[in-house]
């Protein structure tokens, strides 16, 4: 049996190497690519489509992937769900936005496994007609999830025990998160980890093969057990 290829969402951004400056670059840290191949799979990056995919283009691309990880990155746009513009909003990516969104809905449509990241959980959510917590130390007066630049927060997650979540992880992990922003509404997927201080950290379809959108950064540090569980779904054609 041939490895699962799981696409991998990422961005564009200006990159520096060799004698190039500033050169419109795909980018994407590579620890998402270690983890997939080391839990089986077979990567295959998918950078977005200026500035929204057609129909057709998502088909097609999905029409080559196994299973799919929308991985973590800047806000989504207001605008996507109706939210208002705070003042720590990152710069909007409408590119990321229209191409993950477009995405997330064909997966849900053809059971695709899926894994959300951090803003791949909020774009889930915002795919599925949910909406997003624009910033959450006005609520909790802390940056407990997001200390500061390029340093992620630690914590530990309480997992539903009947989810499948639960069954991968156990009822309690440690994790890494890097976001500002959390998920209020989440149309058809349920809630099944929250941090201490009571922030939704994951969510997942129960009537799907793998719908998973988790709020922390799993590929940072040595626990594989969600990439496996990606894979392993994936590796799964149901006739």
């Amino acid at each position: 049996m041939s490895a699962p290829v799981i696409g991998i969402t990422c961005y564009v951004e200006p990159a520096s190497w060799a004698v190039w400056r500033d050169v419109p670059a795909v980018l994407l840290p590579l620890a998402y690519v270690q983890q997939v191949r080391a839990a089986g799979g077979l990567p295959l990056v998918l950078p977005p489509a200026p500035p929204d995919p057609t129909p057709s283009e998502v088909a097609a691309l999905l029409d080559r992937l196994d299973g799919l990880i929308i991985a973590g990155g800047a806000d989504v746009e207001p605008a996507r769900y109706g939210g208002v513009l705070h003042p720590y909003a990152q710069p909007a990516r409408p590119d990321r936005d229209g191409t993950e969104l477009a995405l997330a809905r064909l997966a849900h449509e053809r059971d695709l496994p899926v894994l959300g990241v951090c803003r791949g959980m909020q774009v889930m959510a915002v795919a599925a007609g949910g909406r997003l917590e624009a910033h959450l130390p006005d609520r909790l007066g802390v940056d407990t999830h997001s200390p500061g630049p390029g340093v992620y927060g630690t914590h530990g997650v309480r997992v539903a025990p009947d989810s499948l979540l639960g069954t991968v992880l156990g009822e309690h992990v440690n994790v890494s998160s890097y976001h500002h922003q959390g998920v209020l509404e989440h149309p058809g997927l349920v809630a099944t980890a929250w941090a201490d201080d009571g922030v939704l950290e994951a969510f997942e379809d129960p009537t799907a093969r793998f719908r998973v959108g988790v709020q922390w950064h799993p590929e940072v540090g040595a626990d594989p057990r969600l990439f496996k569980a990606l894979v392993a779904a994936s590796a799964i054609h149901p006739a």
